[in-house]
């Protein structure tokens, strides 16, 4: 076992060092950070000053050395448009991103679920074949179609919901909250709901597909010979079984969330790293953008680590397969 999370954790570390390497390709390759950073009155001495500083100076192999030991200590450089820290910038609107992916997992969740059960014990049903439908639609859509359409129904037509921004938050320490006021679960509801659309229909579609295979076994029969209630058939044996690829796809999907979260982010104008990331491209902002790659890619490595890792302790057949 300790051979297995070893080759995880060091298949983890070249996926993370590649990362890195794109990266450091970014500021390579979109041009010379003096120069974005100079104005008409920075003279040739101040700029051979900042190239020094910068280390630019240096060979391509000793610069990328110094980015990933700079970026595995969460230093990323300075912004070149708002002149900050990049962490802290990032640390600014981690909150509002994973606020936003935490209330869009648990939608999908708490209506993915059921609603895979329906379509599976009501196989047929009118109803469950309008749902089937409405997965198939519910997959096809983009995110930004489904946030301008919710806009125009509950904030233009009905005006019951914001259409953008963030609502009023309160700091806990570092973090920011909108849980704990009313205009921050209000601005909540829209985002959540466009971002979760494609994960509800993913998890309702595959609660299905397991549930038709578990009700075939031979354990739901004898259950069902024992004169087991259905309910109790349905919920208590046949749907824990089925959660196991639900929990391994909702925690590989987090980090697809908060990279599908720049789309919403960006039609809510909601103040997240998704929005910040879409501010850095307009203004070729080239740290925010290589430390959001990091930051994004390290969070979705975690989880495939994680994951892999759980499963190989519950199923220890998985630990010779890798």
């Amino acid at each position: 076992m300790l051979v297995f999370i070893i080759k995880k954790l060091a298949n983890a570390l070249l996926v993370m060092l590649a990362v890195a390497f794109l990266a450091f390709l970014i500021f390579r390759l979109a041009g010379d950070p003096v120069d974005m950073m100079s104005t008409e009155q920075t003279t040739q001495a101040d700029r051979e000053l900042m190239r020094e500083k910068l280390g630019l100076n240096d060979g391509f192999f000793v610069q990328y050395v110094r980015f990933v030991a700079n970026a595995a200590q969460g230093n990323f450089g300075i912004s070149y448009r708002n002149g900050q820290e990049v962490l802290g910038l990032i640390a600014e609107r981690f909150p509002a991103t994973m606020e936003l992916v935490l209330v869009a997992t648990i939608l999908s969740l708490v209506i993915g679920l059921p609603l895979g059960v329906l379509t599976a014990i009501k196989r047929g049903k009118w109803y469950s074949e309008i749902l089937q439908f409405g997965s198939i639609i519910g997959v096809s859509l983009p995110s930004f179609v489904v946030g301008i359409l919710l806009i125009l129904v509950f904030s233009v037509t009905l005006g019951v919901l914001p259409a953008f921004g963030r609502g009023d938050v309160v700091d806990l320490g570092w973090w920011s909250t909108g849980f704990l006021t009313r205009t921050g679960l209000m601005a909540l509801i829209l985002p959540s709901i466009s971002l979760s659309l494609y994960q509800v229909t993913l998890i309702m579609r595959l609660v299905r597909a397991e549930m038709l295979e578990v009700m075939r076994s031979d354990f739901i029969k004898f259950a069902r010979a024992r004169g087991i209630p259905r309910h109790r058939i349905y919920f208590s044996h046949a749907l824990r079984n089925c959660l196991m690829p639900v929990v391994t796809l909702t925690a590989m999907n987090i980090g697809t969330l908060i990279a599908f979260a720049l789309i919403t982010e960006t039609v809510f104008q909601w103040p997240g790293m998704g929005m910040l990331f879409i501010q850095a491209v307009t203004f070729i902002d080239i740290p925010v953008m290589a430390a959001y790659l990091c930051i994004v890619s390290f969070i979705f490595v975690f989880l495939n680590t994680m994951v892999d890792i759980f499963y190989a302790v519950i199923d220890p057949r998985l630990r010779g397969a890798n």
